[in-house]
């Protein structure tokens, strides 16, 4: 499996006692992952998995023992795009290691975004250039996404914003709990 990741945003806001995480992970991005060699990700190189609903995960460090949401438990949603694969999950913190992933990501020591993957047979294309190679992934499968303090692509910035409502949003939120119970 193979790890990688691009330009892209990661965006936290917490929501009552669970945090709400949107990315963005965009398309047609070059990076250098060594000397002279660089990779790019093509546009829906992502999408087989996606479009028959398997089960993705979004994870803390590429570890499958750190989950923090997933298709299959309803909490992480992928939308592919021509432009990016776009995420939205829901993050409890009812484990020790989601809260470690979100104190670490407060404290800014986990700015990183990366999708683990498997090429499929054919899925790549190389092309040699005077600085080197450059692959570009045109299938896979994608079965992760983690946030990570080192991203294969340096270029994979995290970015978090804390949600409190407050004034008149706060009211229309506490009247609606109230009002759901009533008769």
């Amino acid at each position: 499996m193979l790890w990688g990741a691009s330009l892209g945003a990661l965006e936290l806001r917490s929501e009552g006692g669970a945090t709400r995480l949107r990315a963005t992970f965009p398309y047609g991005a070059e990076t250098e992952l060594a000397a002279g060699r660089y990779e790019v990700i093509a546009a829906r190189a992502f999408a087989d998995r996606i479009e028959r609903g398997e089960d993705i995960h979004l994870l803390a460090g590429h570890d499958f023992n750190r989950p923090l949401a997933s298709r299959a438990a309803g909490t992480l949603q992928l939308r592919d795009t021509d432009a990016a694969l776009q995420i939205e999950a829901t993050i409890d913190g009812q484990t020790s290691w989601a809260r470690d992933f979100l104190a670490a990501h407060a404290s800014g020591l986990i700015r990183g975004l990366s999708p683990g993957f498997r090429v499929h047979r054919g899925g790549e294309r190389i092309e040699r250039r005077a600085a080197g190679t450059l692959r570009t992934i045109t299938a896979a499968d994608l079965f992760e996404v983690s946030a990570v303090t080192r991203p294969a692509y340096s270029q994979a910035q995290i970015e978090a914003r804390e949600w409190q409502p407050v004034g008149e949003v706060a009211e229309r939120i506490v009247a609606h709990h109230l009002n759901r119970w009533r008769l």
